[in-house]
């Protein structure tokens, strides 16, 4: 098998992730072809992608009849479902998360019900759940990084589960983020745990960052030389909060005992706007101890022609002096980023609820049938 692009972004210390799942494309022997072919050392999901998973044929209604005798449940029925998937999509990934980076590779994510985003006590009991129901040790449990998940996220860790810290967009909402993942892993230490067995990623949504922006750029008027860069500068900066907090005293404690820093991993990395590169997410974003998780589009497109060097520490000057101008143009980062969080955890609600009504009505049907 020949090397491919994805392939080579392991030499710059980047994982390449799917981010999208199917019981179809599971049991086809797609993502097992995905992980050889296309090197995929991972794997996230989110209600939006379950949601689309679920309805888009009668792969998962021999199961859902099987539940039904005994649930009725609809949001439990949907654990029951995804944790199949999960399960099997960990089992496939396994080698990969013993013998790959750890923490970087070999990972499968599910999120919990995003309508608790703001309720930390029902996050922290539904995340532990869902470990106790996929009972893998490469499945990341996804956490949005609202205030309120933020104690979640803490607790979790130092009970020993991975997280995957999900919908980050402000760069200080990320340090909260990282504060909290480290003070669970001292948490975990102290109680006598082995922090190499407990990994997180800290998920930065991407594209949206310029939707958003180039939304208010255009409602201000001219400023063109500023749409489409917003996104890769704030991850930019994003990586070097991330070498500055895992570096010194205090993580070097932590590290000596086999502590894993909390990876950058770049998600919603398709290009929404057909005017800008369809792989620009991706090229400007490689660089070491990252994750990118991409959509099949994305992947098949850079495969084709992206080009691959190491871009992430490249043009930081630059990256800083932007959010200077499009504050001077009028630009609220601050509010960029909060109607971001806002919107992406309504969104994924919206999904989630739909994704339940789905279940109800297929549920009538093959009680009915």
């Amino acid at each position: 098998m020949a090397d491919t692009r994805l392939h080579s972004l392991a030499e710059h210390g980047q994982s390449p992730w799917l981010d999208f799942v199917s019981r179809d494309m599971i049991r086809s022997g797609d993502l097992e072809r995905r992980i050889h072919d296309d090197a995929i050392t991972g794997v996230t999901s989110n209600p939006t992608i379950f949601q689309g998973a679920i309805s888009a044929g009668n792969a998962y209604d021999d199961q859902l009849r099987e539940l039904l005798a005994d649930e009725d449940d609809p949001r439990t029925l949907f654990f029951r479902l995804a944790a199949t998937d999960i399960a099997d999509a960990c089992d496939l990934l396994r080698a990969a998360w013993e013998h790959g980076a750890r923490g970087r590779d070999g990972h499968v994510s599910l999120e919990v019900d995003p309508g608790l985003a703001h309720d930390t006590q029902a996050t922290i009991d539904q995340a532990q759940f869902l470990s106790d129901l996929v009972e893998r040790p490469n499945l990341y449990v996804k956490i949005p990084a609202t205030r309120e998940g933020l104690p979640a996220i803490e607790e979790m860790i130092s009970r020993g589960v991975p997280i995957n810290v999900t919908l980050i967009f402000a760069l200080e909402r990320y340090k909260e983020v990282a504060e909290a993942y480290i003070r669970g892993v001292e948490r975990f230490v102290e109680g006598g745990g082995d922090p190499s067995r407990v990994t997180s990623v800290a998920s930065f949504f991407v594209s949206r960052v310029d939707t958003e922006a180039d939304r208010r750029l255009d409602e201000l008027g001219g400023h063109d030389d500023l749409k489409g860069r917003l996104a890769i500068a704030n991850a930019k900066l994003a990586y070097q909060e991330y070498r500055k907090i895992f570096a010194g005293e205090r993580w070097e404690r932590l590290a000596a005992k086999g502590a894993i820093p909390q990876y950058c991993l770049w998600a919603s990395t398709s290009t929404k706007n057909p005017e800008y590169r369809d792989v620009m997410y991706v090229e400007e974003l490689i660089g070491r101890d990252t994750v990118n998780t991409m959509p099949e589009e994305t992947i098949q497109a850079f495969q084709d022609h992206g080009r691959v060097e190491p871009t992430l520490e490249q043009g930081l000057d630059d990256a800083r002096a932007l959010f200077d101008r499009l504050a001077e143009a009028g630009v609220d980062y601050d509010d960029v980023t909060e109607t971001l969080e806002r919107e992406g955890v309504k969104k994924f609600s919206d999904s989630f609820d739909e994704l339940l009504e789905g279940i109800r009505a297929t549920s009538r049907e093959l009680v009915t049938a």
